[in-house]
């Protein structure tokens, strides 16, 4: 990437306040990571004005400044500044030729997803993915900007708070694939019932153009809409009947899922890595849009298989020194991973004890407190040790693990991070499987990280 500043101007017709010849090599939102030659853009948040962090960005070597107020470094003012982001990085996909633009969203499973997507097409090209999950309008601008004239494939993750939303993010980078994994009950205080949230994933779909293809999850039961809105071909994977599917799975004693993986009349055995049965329909997707991709099905299935975690706090297994196995799922929840994430453990833990220490699952409107009931009974049913659940709705697990049958400490509630720390660290002993789940906001990662420290300390 090479831009002078008027040609940033122009692209995102902001005024410019500097030499027009100076020149711009890279786009960078971050003070504290730029480099000499970036363009450091002054996002607003809530809490923040980016603005403020102009002055340390120059001198750390930034060539221009993309804000929304007049600045007396050298600087472009526009309007928004997210939006100018945006504007950017479609500005940027536009002068790449032969990139396979690869966009996958739904309501569980995106970021795990798009690490097998980026694992497996890897060996074919490079492949451009986010770190985490930069799924949003200020995320994924910045992942088109990391890739370059030799990217072969962009892997993007996109996520959604409303209707629109996913449909102005593939209007920055319009889609030749698009993946729908699944429609469930995440956010739905915020999107509204799942048709709403179904409109919202298709989307996605729409946006292809005639020449693109739609994945689509064939056990979905949104499948037939996805398919409506298809302008071109389609292509389905699931566990029966589809193009893509899965026979024969079965799980070792890490939750780790086998299976015979068949894409039209070819099969070849899987042997996932990540932990729990979810992630067999994960590999299903990877491998359709590989298959898409032109990877042979031998060397899609070699590659599932020696597929790991990139992602933090995501059914991240480690073996503490305390002879306890610690289980970070901590970086989300909805009600159907963490169900997955409950049978996952249930599998780990036969014959040891287990503990699920979890905390609110967020954005679940008028269902919140029905779906927290849930869990709570499903900890009992899977005969999970011990449930520590945490804050308010927290309290609302404990009861209903209660009136199931869990009595004494099997079921316990407490108020914050650090009693729940307290309560696992006092009573754990060699041998235990501990799993920490929660909404992000939640920020369980505490416990998690309080935990490996407490379960590698030399007493």
């Amino acid at each position: 990437m090479t831009w002078t500043a008027a040609e940033v101007a122009s692209i995102v017709n902001g005024d410019l306040f500097a030499d027009a010849d100076r020149v711009v090599t890279a786009v960078c939102t971050d003070s504290r990571q730029v480099h000499a030659g970036d363009l450091f853009v002054a996002i607003v948040g809530e809490q923040f004005d980016g603005a403020e962090f102009a002055r340390e960005a120059v001198a750390a070597g930034a060539a221009l400044v993309l804000a929304q107020r007049r600045l007396e470094e050298p600087c472009i003012v526009v309007p928004d500044a997210v939006h100018a982001l945006g504007q950017l990085a479609r500005a940027h996909l536009r002068t790449l030729t032969g990139v396979t633009v690869i966009a996958i969203t739904g309501s569980s499973g995106k970021t795990s997803t798009k690490d097998l997507v980026a694992q497996v097409l890897e060996g074919a090209g490079r492949t451009v993915a986010p770190v985490g999950s930069f799924n949003n309008e200020i995320g994924l601008p910045r992942t088109v900007l990391q890739a370059d004239a030799s990217t072969r494939f962009l892997v993007l993750e996109m996520g959604m708070r409303g209707g629109g939303q996913i449909a102005k993010l593939c209007r920055i980078a319009p889609p030749d694939i698009s993946v729908v994994l699944n429609v469930g009950t995440a956010h739905a205080g915020v999107i509204g019932s799942r048709d709403d949230t179904a409109r919202g994933k298709g989307e996605i779909i729409s946006a292809l153009h005639a020449d693109g293809t739609a994945i689509i999850n064939h056990d979905d039961g949104f499948a037939a809409y996805f398919r409506s809105l298809a302008p071109g071909a389609t292509l389905e994977f699931g566990y029966d009947g589809a193009f893509v599917h899965a026979s024969d799975i079965v799980l070792d004693d890490l939750a780790r899922a086998s299976f015979m993986l068949h894409i039209g009349d070819a099969s070849v055995p899987v042997h996932l890595q990540l932990l729990g049965e979810h992630h067999v329909a994960n590999a299903l997707a990877a491998a359709a849009i590989a298959h898409l991709c032109g990877l042979d099905t031998a060397a899609i299935g070699a590659a599932l298989s020696a597929a790991d975690t990139r992602s933090h706090g995501r059914m991240e297994r480690v073996e503490l020194p305390n002879g306890v196995t610690l289980i970070n799922d901590a970086y989300n929840a909805n009600p159907e991973s963490m169900r997955s994430a409950l049978r996952a453990l249930a599998m780990i833990g036969r014959n040891r004890r287990t503990w699920a220490v979890l905390g609110e699952m967020r954005e679940l409107g008028e269902s919140s407190m029905l779906e927290h009931d849930a869990i709570g009974r499903l900890a009992v049913r899977l005969d999970i040790s011990h449930l520590v659940a945490i804050g308010r709705a927290g309290k609302i697990m404990h009861i209903a693990a209660t009136n199931e049958g869990s009595w004494g400490d099997e079921a316990a509630h407490v108020d914050d991070v650090e009693a729940a720390v307290k309560f696992v660290t006092e009573r754990w002993l060699p041998g235990d499987v501990v799993l920490v789940k929660a909404s992000q906001s939640i920020h369980l990662e505490r416990v998690a990280e309080a935990l490996r420290v407490a379960g590698s300390r030399e007493d």
